[in-house]
């Protein structure tokens, strides 16, 4: 009993506390998750922001040579709901309960909208189809060096089971170039470039896709996104 006296009074002579403290919890830290070939090309065009989007309005445009042709859509992605706008024509339906009209009005819609958000399909169609990834591969119009990603649909539903891509882009992951090829046959059945990019509540958007002989034009117009 005298030695705990005395090792209570030396403690407190010396300043310490003899009690035993306890020890401070330490919190793992938990290393951020990699993002995918597929996620870093879809971030890079502003894919953290589509969960704000209430609604996105374009026009897709053909030019080709002296023609032109061209539809609008706007597109209110938390409801589903789409308006189709095709001359003096307007048709608005949901997505989740279409009648036979609205499914062919689809069609058109799944393919415009492709077009200028194929980034962001990369993450929502994932399930979807199988993907490969280059690190260097010659780019099919200006012939540069860049990444190359290549994803192939499977052969059963979707508008174009089996069809294939090859997206081409640089250190950025921003796409400069893609080759269409249907049914993932060899030879390109379009190659066009990505380009005329414009930045909208965040998300970053391909303006013109052009191929490499002068005179056609993939572009859209009355861009617009909201909040």
């Amino acid at each position: 009993m005298k030695r705990l006296v005395f090792l209570a009074i030396l403690c407190s002579a010396l300043g310490y506390n003899c009690k035993e403290q306890p020890k401070e919890a330490k919190v793992a830290e938990l290393p951020e998750k990699e993002m995918n070939i597929l996620e870093k090309v879809a971030h890079a065009h502003g894919y953290a922001h589509w969960k704000d989007v209430k609604e996105i309005t374009f026009t897709f445009n053909v030019d080709r040579d002296t023609t032109h042709f061209e539809r609008t859509w706007v597109w209110k992605p938390k409801p589903n709901e789409v308006t189709a706008i095709s001359g003096p024509d307007t048709l608005t339906y949901q997505r989740k309960s279409m009648d036979s009209i609205a499914q062919k009005t689809n069609g058109g819609f799944i393919n415009d909208r492709y077009w200028i958000l194929a980034p962001f399909n990369l993450i929502w169609d994932a399930d979807n189809f199988t993907h490969e990834y280059t690190l260097e591969s010659k780019a099919p119009i200006s012939g540069e060096s860049m990444q190359k990603l290549t994803v192939v649909y499977g052969n059963e539903g979707g508008y174009t089971p089996g069809d294939a891509y090859d997206f081409y882009f640089k250190d950025d992951f921003v796409l400069r170039e893609w080759v269409f090829r249907k049914a993932n046959q060899s030879e390109p059945s379009m190659t066009t470039t990505w380009e005329d990019y414009v930045t909208l509540e965040g998300l970053v958007l391909a303006q013109d896709h052009k191929m490499a002989m002068p005179g056609f034009s993939l572009n859209f117009s009355n861009l617009s996104v909201k909040k």
